[in-house]
């Protein structure tokens, strides 16, 4: 048990005096990155299905 104190005592430490936390204004820009890469990620994915959709209606058409 005294272990797992230590652990948790240290964690603790860790977290309060060695982090170094990110500032409102890099979460901000971070928080911009992700969300404009998830949206062109969405629309290139968005892209490709509607491409493979109107190859294999044309090659099902055909039959």
């Amino acid at each position: 048990m005294e272990k797992v104190k230590l652990y948790v005592k240290e964690s603790y430490l860790e977290l309060v005096n060695k982090t170094k936390w990110p500032t409102l204004q890099e979460l901000q820009k971070s928080a911009a990155l992700v969300a404009g890469a998830s949206i062109i990620i969405a629309l290139i994915i968005y892209a490709m299905d509607r491409i493979i959709r109107l190859v294999l209606e044309t090659f099902y058409n055909l039959f």
